[in-house]
């Protein structure tokens, strides 16, 4: 996972550091450096959704400070970066528990909770994921009842 973020944000011209943050700061977005920080003394899985929340704000052009509204859109961007549709729908297909999924996805039960509501549809004994618009509006689909 740590390469997936790496290489995003390479690709679009943001440096990574890790660096020693002020307490209470996991990472922190220069816009006009191009730079994301986060801080040395977390997890691995922490890091990688750090630079994910991070690179959701470069992403997203996001200059505000601890608004609520845009941290959780961040966050989203996060989760989206980091949880593959496919792979979830083959972890649920296994009939695992969502604890047991988040750790299969290398992310946190509230990251996951927080993907599957923002990104799955349930409809009539089908899950859909990731609707978008115009022709193959749901790029992924798992029929899980009839």
């Amino acid at each position: 996972m740590l390469r997936k973020v790496l290489r995003y944000a390479a690709g679009h011209g943001i440096s990574v550091h890790g660096a020693h943050l002020e307490p209470g700061v996991l990472g922190e977005w220069y816009e006009e450096e191009r730079e994301i920080y986060f801080d040395m003394s977390l997890s691995p899985d922490e890091i990688v959704f750090t630079i994910g929340h991070e690179l959701g704000h470069a992403h997203h052009g996001d200059r505000c400070e601890g608004e609520q509204a845009v941290e959780e859109r961040a966050d989203l961007f996060a989760a989206e970066l980091l949880i593959d549709p496919r792979r979830y729908a083959a972890l649920e297909q296994q009939g695992l528990h969502q604890y047991d999924i988040a750790e299969e996805l290398g992310v946190t039960v509230d990251v996951l909770n927080l993907w599957m509501k923002s990104c799955l549809t349930r409809l009539r004994g089908v899950t859909y994921a990731k609707a978008k618009m115009g022709v193959g509006r749901w790029l992924h689909r798992h029929e899980i009842a009839v």
